[in-house]
């Protein structure tokens, strides 16, 4: 089984981790070891590479960052869980398909687990409850390495999503899980979103490593 590691970066603004995500995947070796980032921002709306700005509607005092992931524009705020696989897919046999479907699925298995039917859809990347969406998804990769990822709403502001048409679906409607149950916890939360994402993945649990990545530590 394939081991990984973990990094618990605390709620940090979301360019560094973009940046510092960026130049490990460039740095990183044949022989690195994979590694799942885990993070929250403060309130940001980030805008993929087919993005298009009609889908920000009101963005107001809350920054736009372009990023080089595929899909449109979504929002990143306090209480959202945004992990970050950083893997060599080339390496690991995975598909971007495969990649994709393990990330939904495991948003899928963290919900069913508190009696919550979800699915994903082929045509629009993502988790959704009854038609509402609460997991979002975006990918990027060079030289079989993947970076960026998914964020799935746990207890957060919802309000700054109807300031833009979220991932270029005008009306979409977002949920979170502290609507839809009472087991919320963002820390237990977190931990069976990553046991679901290895298991779908076939990884070992990712260890964890208590230092910051180089480029965060210099940002510090």
């Amino acid at each position: 089984m394939r081991s990984w590691w973990r990094r618990d970066l605390g709620r940090r603004s979301y360019a560094p981790v973009y940046a510092a995500m960026k130049a490990w995947t460039t740095a990183r070796t044949a022989d690195a070891g994979d590694e799942v980032w885990v993070v929250e921002h403060p309130p940001v709306f980030t805008q993929g590479l087919n993005g298009k700005a009609e889908h920000l509607l009101a963005t107001g005092d809350i920054p736009v960052v372009a990023v080089d992931r595929g899909g449109q524009v979504t929002y990143h705020g306090p209480g959202q869980i945004v992990v970050y696989p950083l893997l060599d897919i080339e390496r690991a046999g995975i598909g971007v398909r495969t990649l994709v479907d393990a990330l939904e699925g495991a948003v899928v298995d963290l919900l069913a687990a508190r009696g919550i039917a979800a699915c994903a859809k082929p045509d629009a990347p993502g988790v959704y409850v009854d038609g509402r969406k609460i997991a979002s998804l975006g990918l990027r990769v060079r030289r079989g390495r993947c970076y960026h990822g998914l964020a799935v709403n746990i207890d957060m502001d919802l309000a700054p999503f109807q300031r833009i048409n979220p991932c270029g679906y005008a009306g979409l409607q977002m949920t979170q899980l502290s609507e839809l149950c009472d087991d919320f916890a963002i820390q237990k939360a977190t931990d069976e979103l990553l046991h679901h994402l290895a298991s779908r993945l076939g990884f070992a649990d990712p260890l964890p490593l208590s230092e910051l990545p180089t480029a965060l530590s210099e940002d510090a």
